[in-house]
């Protein structure tokens, strides 16, 4: 039995983090998302031992206290994190914010579509690469063994 692909979304906006359940409630693959809309509570709850790490996490860049990229910093410096795919999930075009996401290590970006329907396209495009990307229990086959 092949269990649920699992996928982290991390934005301050209630409303974004709304839409973008809804955008993967649709799809033909059901999938288990976890939000946070704090980025400091997410980065605590990630790097608990015997958490549920998820395959993929989508970041927003623009979040008070700490901006995307100042988590992204942080989940690729915990070694049990860092392989973990960060995809950077903004509004922001510029070419600045997308160098800087490179550069700290995101596996991708991806500007968000104002249409609704264009982001729906965008998540099934975005969790069908993945999905067939993942290693097989991934993230639990990278943890070190139980003693």
């Amino acid at each position: 039995m092949i269990r649920l692909f699992r996928i982290a979304i991390i934005d301050d906006s209630l409303p974004d983090l709304l839409l973008a359940e809804e955008a993967f409630k649709g799809l033909e693959h059901p999938v288990f998302v976890q939000t946070y809309s704090s980025s400091r509570t997410a980065i605590q709850v990630l790097q608990r031992a015997g958490a549920t790490l998820p395959d993929v996490i989508l970041l927003d860049i623009n979040m008070p206290t700490m901006n995307g990229f100042d988590v992204l910093k942080a989940l690729k410096a915990d070694a049990r994190l860092s392989l973990i795919p960060i995809i950077m999930l903004t509004t922001s075009n510029t070419e600045r914010d997308v160098h800087q996401a490179y550069s700290l290590s995101a596996n991708s970006y991806v500007v968000k579509s104002p249409s609704f329907g264009t982001f729906v396209e965008q998540v099934e495009a975005f969790v069908t690469f993945w999905r067939n990307s993942r290693l097989v229990n991934w993230p639990e086959r990278l943890l070190p063994p139980k003693r």
